[in-house]
């Protein structure tokens, strides 16, 4: 059994994206439909909104400077330390809804998948250094979720749509995906798979939207576990503290629920710890 323990109630539609500040000590994460974001202390518990973005975020990720790299809706902006944000690159696909979950490389690039306006649009794009941006998977329909192997040689990645989770081979001097193929086939009845992190033994932690739990999968891509939450729409999960032994967990609901729980980011103690997330070097 896992003691999970709330942490902070913004009554968020959809919590999201929770990504750890290894300088900092703190757990940053996003409500995507409001574009606020949000950060907790780990040790104090202390906990803000320091910014209301005008637009819709789908993920972010921290750059090494110090900046956030903002995913918004069809566009790609960059918050400063000094809380200004700037537009860096727009009208990427205008097949997307929005975008939707990011992770950096340990290259420094940023991989973010898209929410399609159907099935058969959305997709997985990479943006490299210099700020451009690649398409690499298209018809994806609601990309999701993704992480690499504790090796490096792996790219786990996502689809909602189809209740999958992928693993292709990643190579890291340039990037590229090849020979991807499936890892997990997610049953209806435990929900959508959503958001996900991997632990230092290559295992996965997937949060189920619609399942309320998260699922451990082996390295396989088996059912080791379940941590049981409270609420039914679990969106994602991030290893936090000092040593990378708390799962922090994001949910959604807020105003779409009756439910005064929903939303909120909670956290537990896990016996496999997580790593430090890489940080993004997009040129600005």
């Amino acid at each position: 059994m896992f003691s999970v323990e709330p942490v902070a109630n913004y009554h968020c539609q959809v919590g999201e994206n929770p990504l750890w500040d290894d300088r900092e000590g703190r757990l940053y994460w996003v409500d995507i439909e409001d574009g606020r974001l949000f950060r907790v202390d780990h040790d104090s518990g202390e906990h803000e909104c320091f910014h209301q973005n005008p637009e819709k975020v789908g993920g972010f990720t921290f750059q090494e400077d110090g900046s956030l790299l903002l995913l918004e809706v069809d566009r790609i902006a960059v918050l400063g330390k000094d809380g200004k944000r700037r537009v860096i690159a727009e009208q990427i696909d205008r097949d997307m809804v929005r975008f939707n979950d990011a992770i950096a490389d340990p290259e420094g690039r940023v991989f973010a998948g898209s929410i399609g306006k159907t099935d058969e649009s959305g997709g997985l794009y990479r943006i490299n250094l210099d700020g451009s941006v690649e398409t690499i998977w298209k018809g994806t329909g609601c990309a999701n979720g993704m992480g690499f192997s504790p090796d490096l040689r792996q790219f786990y990645w996502t689809c909602s749509t189809t209740y999958l989770i992928y693993v292709a081979d990643y190579q890291q001097e340039t990037g590229a995906l090849a020979n991807r193929r499936v890892f997990h086939r997610a049953l209806r009845e435990q929900g959508i798979p959503d958001g996900m992190t991997v632990d230092r033994l290559g295992r996965v932690w997937s949060a189920r939207w619609d399942g309320s739990a998260l699922l451990y999968l082996s390295a396989q891509g088996d059912v080791l576990e379940r941590a049981v939450l409270p609420v039914s729409r679990v969106s994602s999960a991030a290893f936090g503290g000092r040593e990378l032994d708390t799962l922090y967990v994001t949910t959604a609901g807020g105003t779409w629920s009756d439910s005064q729980t929903d939303g909120t980011l909670y956290r537990f103690k896990v016996a496999n710890p997580g790593t430090v997330a890489f940080r993004s070097r997009v040129r600005l």
